[in-house]
């Protein structure tokens, strides 16, 4: 188990998500960057689903109860163990009474924290992904309690990964595909959308991305139909909102882009005024 001593700036328990439930209104939550999460669990020799805690730009502090291994992928918080410096994307054993802290964020914006097996939270519509009103709460709390599946189901098989560098979380231009509504834009905001640069605004969180420049939008509201994780809308203000892991499962803004799984990753590990850019990609079937 592992004691929650600060909570940090919004850290949760997340997995691949709650996926086969959107037609009753449920979004697929799950960890906002599926490739450093898969990382993390891959490294430890995990299940790839395996549960672990998805930390936002200031870390928590966590009190280890018993000893165990870890690994911790994506943004570079500076974690320390016991005051001693860590790497990411490497297996780390802790003792019992170990603390675990985070200093300040390096880049990237979102790390995991992946433990030996794997967190054993609430498991709710087959995932343990925490959102408000399905789990009993949307992140953790100081105090906290965190349960760890007991290495009774199986020690893992501990294995080495690359870890990333900074040019990765760099990476400006995100892979788009046209969405639904693309055709009905001009052809002055088509071009905009894949020739110009965007920058994230302060309004972002695990819903979506909401950008600062506007495009020209003379469009109607659609029909309430369905939208995605990566689906990005053009609001009546002429600004763009990417949507992410946590929106909703309808929307009635027109959808001019759909992000790749890619490009929805790297998104997740980008921060205020940080700048993006559309790659356009054709579907192929």
């Amino acid at each position: 188990m592992i004691k929650v001593i600060k909570s940090g700036m919004y850290s949760s328990i997340q997995d691949l998500g709650r996926l086969g439930y959107r037609q009753y209104g449920v979004p697929c939550s799950g960890a906002m960057d599926h490739r450093s999460f898969e990382k993390a669990n891959f490294t430890l020799g995990n299940d790839k689903n395996a549960a672990a805690l998805e930390i936002t730009i200031i870390g928590p502090t966590l009190q280890f109860l018993i000893s165990t291994e870890v690994c911790i992928s994506g943004a570079n918080m500076n974690p320390k163990l016991n005051e001693t410096s860590i790497l990411n994307d490497q297996v780390i054993s802790v003792n019992e009474n170990d603390i675990l802290k985070f200093g300040p964020l390096k880049y990237g914006t979102r790390a995991y924290l992946a433990v030996a097996n794997g967190f054993e939270t609430e498991l709710l519509m087959g995932s343990r992904s925490m959102y408000n009103n399905i789990t009993s709460a949307s992140r953790i709390q100081n105090d906290d309690i965190l349960s760890i599946v007991s290495v009774s189901s199986g020690t893992p098989t501990m294995k080495s990964k690359k870890s990333d560098n900074i040019d990765y979380f760099d990476t400006k231009e995100l892979t788009a595909y046209k969405g639904p509504e693309f055709d009905l834009l001009s052809f002055s905001s088509q071009d905009k959308l894949f020739n110009q640069e965007f920058t994230i605004s302060n309004t972002h969180s695990r819903m979506g991305y909401q950008l600062n420049e506007f495009l020209e939008n003379d469009l109607k509201s659609i029909l309430t139909s369905h939208v995605l994780p990566g689906t990005v809308q053009l609001t009546p203000s002429g600004k763009l909102l990417v949507l992410m892991r946590d929106a909703q499962t309808t929307g009635g803004y027109p959808r001019v882009l759909q992000l790749s799984e890619s490009a929805i990753n790297l998104m997740a590990q980008k921060n205020t005024n940080d700048k993006i850019s559309f790659k356009r990609e054709e579907l192929t079937i």
